[in-house]
């Protein structure tokens, strides 16, 4: 299951189309590669940092222009007029120039998020520049139906694989080979890759919340975290559990492990529509404060996900805006204590009419 049909991205960029009309902006320049993606269908990834595959001109007379260079000419054709796509050599900026220039636009609004100095600077040569972040991410934030269908088929995924791991990890193994069997299984069971690398930490490890599996060895007694996506027809999955490997868990883990719960349910709790999205952080950290653990709660609540790991909205402390049916959230409050290790546990949930439900 794809969301390939031209008349889903159509109507995105006509939702967008009227956001841009609110904001009195005639023409707006995409070039945040999953902003691309999911207004067009074009190409999801860039090739790295410093190289875009191609930018958007959203115009607010519909005519839209795909912009690409001569690799991206047959893939470009599949999804968009020829008329109007341009594919640009080395001059893109004084191409991109001509073309839209002839279609009176001289005024371009720009991600200042998403543009280098260097691009800034060469198209400043040519158009009127004015900066407007977040229009095509605030249409992101509420997933349409088919997108929730697919971020529930790439997290149930994870499940499986989640499930599969106790018995895959064995006491010796190094994070790191722990992490790469975690990968194979993603790939053999269908997914497209990773949505990021896998965290895998033991014992004192799992207190980095974002540890880098290296040399470590799984314990016949201790505690392993393991934080895993995948990423399954361009959308993505993101679920941690803390494992204890052993038969005795000892009252610290299992203590831990419940204050974690504990936390994780009051945030879900506060996750419904109307309220506001800071609050569900609050909710979370109370069980800790009361606990007299806060400060080892060092990160925030969550994240929105989808064509990214990590999108809007952040469930952090300072969070703007209220929970809105169709959002995607992470709920993954953790406890860490370097001198001992630390426990995550991590719930994708949507938004509902009446709270939410975990994918």
């Amino acid at each position: 299951m794809e969301l390939t049909d031209p008349a889903v991205f159509a109507a995105r960029r006509e939702r967008l189309r009227a956001r841009m009309a609110e904001a009195d902006i005639p023409a707006l320049l995409v070039t945040h590669a999953a902003n691309r993606y999911y207004l067009s269908g074009f190409e999801l990834f860039d090739s790295q940092c410093n190289e875009s595959v191609g930018w958007l001109a959203i115009l607010k007379d519909g005519r839209d222009l795909l912009m690409t260079d001569a690799r991206f000419t047959d893939a470009a054709k599949r999804l968009w007029p020829q008329e109007d796509t341009l594919i640009y050599g080395a001059g893109k900026h004084k191409a991109m120039a001509e073309v839209l220039h002839g279609r009176g636009v001289r005024a371009l609004a720009y991600d200042p998020k998403a543009v280098t100095v260097f691009d800034y600077d060469a198209l400043r040569e040519h158009f009127e520049l004015a900066p407007a972040s977040g229009l095509v991410e605030e249409l992101r934030r509420v997933k349409e139906p088919a997108e929730i269908e697919l971020l529930r088929a790439a997290c149930g995924l994870n499940h499986r694989i989640m499930r599969a791991l106790p018995d895959a990890m064995a006491p010796g193994m190094s994070e790191a080979e722990v992490a790469w069997i975690i990968e194979r299984m993603f790939r053999e069971a269908g997914a497209e890759g990773l949505s990021f690398p896998s965290i895998v930490g033991v014992d004192q490890n799992a207190a980095l919340p974002h540890a880098i599996p290296g040399e470590a060895k799984v314990p016949r007694e201790g505690l392993v975290l393991v934080d895993i996506g995948c990423r399954l027809a361009a959308y993505c999955s993101d679920q941690t559990r803390t494992f204890w490997v052993g038969r005795d868990p000892g009252e610290r883990f299992q203590e831990t492990k419940r204050l974690v719960m504990t936390a994780q349910k009051a945030g879900m709790a506060a996750v419904r529509p109307g309220a506001p999205i800071a609050s569900a952080y609050h909710a979370a950290r109370r069980v800790f404060e009361d606990a007299g653990c806060a400060h080892q709660f060092t990160h925030s609540l969550g994240h929105g996900i989808g064509l990214e790991t990590h999108e809007g909205p952040s469930l952090g402390p300072n969070a703007e805006g209220a929970f809105v049916p169709g959002m995607v959230v992470t709920v993954e409050p953790g406890l860490y204590d370097p001198a001992w290790g630390g426990v995550r546990w991590e719930y994708m949930v949507v938004v509902t009419p009446d709270g939410c439900v975990p994918l």
